[in-house]
């Protein structure tokens, strides 16, 4: 009996976290019903409440860690350039920027699943605006590029500034419209490298 008890126990967590993927998937974060995936993953909403805290605690379980690679991987992307003598990173800006970012694709599309919730499904989470701080980072060391290159370490013209924020938004916008778009591992890496010409 025990022994039986142990085994319901066991994979509980899983089959929730696998059945709020798909409703969070289907009806995005505001619609998704706990009772639902309770039902779903033939479990009370009191044991995703006891597991996950709340709704946004059990979205968090299933975005928050790829998330974190993925900026973990970027900053180690951007950090490696900026270690570069400032004749390296001139002569080699394009490639190592064109590289950085079909990294980040391959990851995203070996993360399928959550780079579509964080895109067109965090409404209403923290989440929702997380490219944000993907863009402070990129403007961050964007600045450094300048400073090693000979430019000025910051722009002083605050509508240039907003510029290249803006720019800079957009590029990280184009990028996760090869998800948006459905499109194939193979049609983003084409995409991407358009985009990148």
């Amino acid at each position: 009996m025990k022994f039986f008890m142990a085994k319901q126990i066991e994979g509980v967590s899983e089959r929730i976290l696998a059945c709020a993927k798909q409703e969070f998937l289907e009806k995005g974060y505001t619609d998704a019903s706990l009772r639902s995936i309770a039902a779903a993953a033939d479990t009370s909403t009191n044991s995703i409440y006891v597991r996950f805290q709340d709704k946004e605690g059990l979205f968090s379980a299933i975005v928050e860690p790829v998330l974190t690679e993925m900026t973990e991987r970027f900053l180690k992307i951007q950090e490696a350039f900026c270690q570069m003598d400032h004749a390296a990173q001139a002569a080699h800006m394009a490639e190592y920027a064109d590289g950085g970012t079909m990294e980040l694709v391959d990851y995203m599309y070996d993360h399928l699943d959550e780079f579509r919730l964080l895109l067109d499904s965090s409404y209403g989470t923290r989440f929702h605006n997380f490219v944000d701080a993907l863009v402070q980072i990129e403007v961050e060391y964007t600045y450094k590029y300048m400073a090693s290159v000979g430019g000025p370490a910051h722009l002083d013209d605050a509508m240039t500034q907003k510029l290249l924020h803006i720019v800079t938004t957009s590029r990280f916008e184009s990028i996760f419209e090869v998800i948006r778009h459905g499109m194939s591992r193979e049609e983003a890496a084409k995409y991407i490298e358009l985009l990148s010409r």
